[in-house]
């Protein structure tokens, strides 16, 4: 769309080359660029700045100020082609910066649907961001870190390059993160430490209580017999035939690079 739309502003500037759907509101003093799609519903505020490559979904409201995918900030970045790919109904408020990818990854920065990125939120290049993630006031994600659904970011959250958050971890605010965070802990501190299982979170999530009792139990296997992760493994392999949502630590523990928290 780059006929007149009352849904687009007179003072927005949008290259030819863009698609936008219909629906798609742009506000004043906006900038879409070269290589941009914008799927139904999604509303762009004023002072925007959208650079391509560049997929964004549906019914995202991105607000004023922002910088949605932008080059890089790895030194090693020369202009070379890369994208930025977001799902739908996410919201980023004020000031959020989100970079496309680096070809030293896989040339692209996901983020899934449903997500909030409060004000001054930043999400670094080839990280990968899952669904319904909250990130707090100036929380930030270094190259290369994924985020596991459902986690909560409080403000001013700061994550090392490469490092994996699992899904249902809760962080305190100021957390700073340098190794890998399992499923379900909650952590906060500098560094992160862990703090037992994510019982709140878990019980709106509607896990059962026997579910919650045995990740507590699989939180005690890593953190509190004293076992190699190895063996820690082998263990929550035999809590997981009872209780599933075990493999997601098990996931955690078996996949994790930087070693985790502790």
């Amino acid at each position: 769309m780059k006929e007149a739309s009352p849904l687009i502003h007179p003072s927005a500037i949008i290259d030819p080359s863009a698609v936008l759907a219909e629906g798609v509101s742009v506000g004043p003093w906006t900038i879409i660029g070269a290589g941009v799609e914008i799927e139904a519903g999604t509303e762009v505020a004023s002072h925007v700045v959208v650079k391509g490559p560049c997929k964004i979904g549906k019914n995202n409201k991105i607000f004023q100020f922002s910088s949605i995918g932008e080059d890089c900030q790895d030194k090693k970045y020369q202009g070379e082609v890369t994208s930025l790919e977001i799902g739908d109904n996410n919201v980023f408020r004020e000031s959020c910066t989100i970079h496309r990818g680096t070809i030293q990854d896989n040339a692209i920065t996901k983020i899934g649907s449903g997500n909030l990125f409060m004000v001054n939120v930043h999400v670094a290049h080839d990280c990968k961001i899952g669904n319904d993630i909250i990130m707090a006031n100036n929380s930030a994600a270094a190259g290369h870190v994924v985020i596991g659904d459902r986690a909560i970011l409080g403000g001013f959250t700061a994550i090392h390059q490469f490092c994996h958050i699992g899904p249902s971890v809760m962080c305190g605010a100021g957390t700073v993160i340098f190794k890998d965070i399992p499923a379900f802990v909650m952590a906060s501190g500098h560094p992160a430490k862990p703090h037992g299982i994510n019982t709140e979170g878990l019980k709106r999530l509607g896990y059962t209580p026997a579910a919650i009792a045995d990740l507590k139990r699989a939180y005690k296997i890593i953190y509190r017999r004293g076992l190699t992760t190895e063996d820690a493994i082998q263990e929550l392999l035999v809590l997981a035939v009872q209780t599933p949502a075990v493999n997601a630590l098990i996931d955690s523990l078996q996949h994790s690079s930087r070693g985790i928290i502790r």
